[in-house]
């Protein structure tokens, strides 16, 4: 049976080096060559600072993903396999924000939006992950809603000026300079400003970006080749770009240690990161990455546990209806097919009829309605009794039912990849959790 099947590497196995080892970070080109297998019938890739996820939909799901980690070389240490039940369960999980290293940020939900669309405007995804990412979508909203586990939520952007705080005490006094001017640079600058920072400075390559940030939240823009001289005088620096590439290298920290006596600490959330890993060898300098962050996870769970559990209780409830509407999905692919079976032989039969009696006498209009309706009244009349007893199949996981039904109507079960957008799944069990 054509499944979804998903891998998932994030921060509770993985670490920051060995995600950005995974792919170099062009999305595009990852789906296409995801979607190029021969088995895939459908895909989705989710990325963000702190996750890789791959969703596919086919019959041999396991082995493709199986095959494709083989691939790029990555070890099954940092990997987490999921079957169909599992990969449902899990995306609903993540986009209500309860398997985020910050649990119940908002960030995810938006980022599932945006990632799931990239997919959806390549053309890799079809009716099965369409239903399953538009399930979680509205789940991440319901939960939102209607618990409060995002109340006064973290993100991993206000987790790093926590940390700063916890490193280097109050930031009031300190200059902070913020490098990017992206989502994740934004929340940094909203976070600092909030913790009302006299001395926060932002720098980006496009300085326009940088001044129209700084304007907005009460910041001094610099222009990027300034950064050396700004890094003489900041105390902390987080960086939270998107390049591909290191912003901050080694030799450029060691040179402005040269001219300073004081700690300066690094904060990198970017990934693939932006600060040159031996920059932490250099004397008085600090340097963390988002490994660093669990710590500020773990404290944030437990304040979160109680809203967390009502969000899974939303969960579970809407779990329960996406496997209802698959089963319902099914079902209605092996009726429709069989309904334009039965109205392709009407159609000819009904032409046939016509001809016969216009070789007699002249065949009018009312007499062709009336036609009409007598053969499309016996198609429906003889398929309503089918179409229930099919439903209800589907509804009780009657499997052996709806393929007997498909063989016995020679009913193609979409296993070419142009038209496997009408497979649905099996009946399924919810998978069980670990506490």
């Amino acid at each position: 049976m054509t499944e979804i099947s998903s891998m998932v590497i994030t921060h509770s196995r993985a670490t920051v080096e060995e995600m950005e080892e995974v792919w170099d970070g062009d999305l595009d080109n990852f789906l296409r060559e995801l979607y190029a297998n021969e088995l895939v019938h459908e895909c989705a890739v989710l990325k963000t600072c702190n996750r890789i996820e791959m969703y596919v939909v086919s019959h041999k799901g396991s082995s493709v993903m199986f095959q494709f980690a083989k691939k790029l070389g990555l070890s099954s240490n940092i990997i987490d396999f999921y079957d169909h039940q599992e990969s449902i369960m899990h995306l609903l999980r993540l986009s209500s924000g309860l398997e985020s290293m910050i649990i119940g940020e908002d960030q995810i939900l938006g980022q599932i939006k945006d990632l799931y669309q990239v997919a959806k405007n390549l053309g890799t995804t079809g009716r099965m992950l369409d239903t399953a990412f538009s399930k979680a979508i509205q789940v991440g909203k319901r939960v939102r809603t209607e618990t409060e586990i995002n109340r006064g939520a973290l993100s991993i952007a206000s987790a790093a000026v926590d940390l700063a705080e916890e490193t280097v005490g109050d930031l009031k006094n300190k200059m902070v300079l913020v490098i990017g001017t992206g989502e994740m640079g934004t929340l940094v600058t909203r976070a600092l400003s909030h913790r009302e920072i006299e001395l926060m400075y932002i720098a980006n390559r496009t300085y326009a970006a940088a001044k129209k940030l700084a304007d907005d939240m009460g910041g001094h823009a610099v222009h990027f080749d300034q950064i050396e001289e700004n890094l003489q005088k900041a105390d902390v620096v987080i960086c939270a770009t998107g390049a591909p590439h290191f912003v901050l290298r080694h030799p450029q920290v060691l040179k402005a240690m040269e001219s300073r006596e004081k700690a300066l600490l690094l904060i990198d959330i970017a990934n693939p990161r932006d600060i040159e890993p031996t920059i932490g060898t250099v004397p008085h300098v600090t340097l963390y990455n988002i490994d660093n962050l669990r710590v500020i996870n773990e404290k944030n769970l437990e304040l979160r546990m109680e809203e967390a559990k009502k969000a899974q209780a939303i969960i579970d409830e809407e779990y329960d209806l996406l496997l209802k509407q698959y089963k319902q999905q099914r079902a209605d692919h092996i009726v429709s097919e069989m309904y334009a079976q039965f109205y392709k032989v009407r159609s000819l039969e009904k032409e046939r009829a016509l001809t016969k009696l216009s070789a007699y006498h002249t065949i009018g209009d009312i007499e062709q309605k009336i036609i009409d309706d007598l053969t499309h009244s016996i198609v429906n009349k003889i398929l309503a009794e089918p179409t229930k007893v099919l439903r209800n199949a589907a509804e009780v996981c009657d499997d052996e039912m709806l393929d007997m039904v498909f063989r016995l109507f020679s009913i193609d079960k979409c296993n070419e990849k142009r038209s496997i957008k009408g497979d649905l799944p099996p009946c399924s069990r919810k998978p069980e959790r670990e506490d």
